[in-house]
């Protein structure tokens, strides 16, 4: 989850990205991209190398080159004789398990081998096998804002090396303001999607919703949304998209709530909230979609919150305790829901059900390079922060037992960004295993 910006200083002109057609249900092809400048070294994600952008001696982070696995495409006119060993010597069933095991940034090297190798690694039988063998690795995918610039740009960092890759662009041509998207990823699908937002120059919702297929590694525009919204609640339960609240025109808030079913590629209504709200945070946790606006200084009222169970489509109110400690942004690991609050000192709390109150993490707060806005996620067990400039902490959490009594700590270990990120905010971020 994200903090906001104030909606005018989100303002991005989104005009650096590869000029894109888009046509309903079609994949989104680009044009021509841009040529690499020689001093920009290989990237998985943009170059035929296994290795990562050195963002920091690179003049821009906006260039891109022919080949990575984020932009493989398969070509259709490719006939290769799959009577042929992938590996010579060795029976495919042994060269699967070889393959199973190469790092997904080490795939642009080897999809430039063969024909043959570049499509099965573009193939979606094996991204789903090396996905449900357990070999796939989790990465953070980061919509970054630049507010100098007005660059809007996809990053990836792959937390196994610590090292960030640039995606390809969305194909929006329009003033959009980056924190009224609702972003999200389907870990069972292994897809990306953005959807809803903003034209920035309009103040005007949008409908879109756009999926980045990690098999045919392109955007692909969906169905659209049944009503246009932006700054609000989303979430994935069982592999359907909920949306919920947010802003209208005129920015008028928004009860109605709506699922997308990817397989029917199709959006259906489901149950209001109990009360127009637009989206501060949201979690999903235990199944359910938690929704809260957030608290404002001075209290003047006391926020409202909503969780809406999938089962039943039904919305309830949140408990008084749990939406107004709700200070900060949240994310939910080992089935807690933490928050980072704005108001402690950027103190890390946990909710106790039982008590119906937010109780502090022991441990230092957050280091205090870390400037809003924030963005926050859960990687192998750990607690992923991002903040302006594309700073990162990792959080780790440790409990103990005493005297009956359970407490928890957390330890904080920063790791800082190049240099090139200095003007860059992240606005979504989401995390998938590829």
């Amino acid at each position: 989850m994200v903090r906001e910006y104030d909606k005018r200083e989100g303002m991005a002109l989104n005009k650096n990205l590869s000029p894109l057609r888009i046509s309903s249900g079609k994949p989104l092809i680009p044009t021509s991209p841009p040529t690499s400048p020689t001093s920009y070294p290989s990237s998985p994600l943009w170059t035929p190398s296994s290795s990562a952008i050195d963002l920091a001696s690179s003049p821009s982070c906006f260039s891109s080159c022919p080949s990575t696995p984020f932009s493989c495409r398969v070509q259709t006119d490719v006939r290769p004789s799959f009577h042929e060993p992938l590996i010579s010597g060795l029976p495919d069933d042994l060269a699967l398990a070889c393959f199973l095991r190469l790092p997904y940034s080490s795939q642009a090297s080897a999809k430039m081998v063969c024909h043959r190798w570049r499509s099965f690694l573009c193939s979606e039988e094996y991204i789903h096998t090396r996905r449900n063998s357990g070999f796939a690795e989790p990465w953070l995918l980061v919509l970054a804002f630049n507010k100098v610039s007005g660059k809007i740009q996809w990053q990836a960092w792959e937390p196994n090396l610590r090292a960030w890759h640039i995606m390809e662009g969305m194909p929006y041509k329009e003033r959009i303001c980056p924190p009224g998207y609702g972003c999200v990823a389907d870990p069972e699908e292994g897809s990306l999607y953005v959807c809803g937002g903003m034209r920035s120059d309009m103040d005007c919702p949008m409908d879109s919703l756009l999926k980045y297929d990690f098999v045919k590694n392109n955007w692909i525009e969906m169905a659209s949304m049944s009503t246009p919204r932006s700054f609000f609640a989303t979430g994935v339960i069982n592999g359907k998209i909920y949306a919920a609240g947010g802003n209208s025109t005129a920015s008028h808030e928004l009860k109605s709530a709506e699922v997308y079913d990817s397989t029917l590629d199709q959006w259906n209504s489901i149950a209001s909230m109990g009360t127009n709200m637009s989206r501060y945070d949201s979690a999903v946790l235990n199944g359910k979609l938690y929704v809260t606006e957030g608290w404002s200084w001075p209290f003047d009222a006391s926020p409202r919150g909503q969780i809406y169970d999938p089962k039943v489509d039904i919305w309830e109110s949140m408990s008084v305790g749990m939406r107004e400690g709700w200070t900060g942004l949240s994310v939910v690991l080992d089935d807690n829901l933490y928050i980072i609050s704005e108001l402690d000192n950027w103190k890390l709390k946990v909710f106790d059900r039982v008590s119906d109150a937010w109780k502090e993490v022991s441990g230092a707060p957050m280091p205090s390079h870390m400037n809003l806005p924030l963005s926050v996620n859960a990687v192998d067990g750990k607690l992923v922060v991002v903040s302006r400039s594309l700073h990162i902490v990792l959080g780790t959490i440790s409990h103990s037992e005493d005297e009956g009594r359970s407490s928890s700590s957390v330890e904080w270990q920063s790791i800082h960004a190049p240099d090139v990120f200095s003007d860059f905010a992240p606005s979504h971020s989401v995390v998938l295993l590829l």
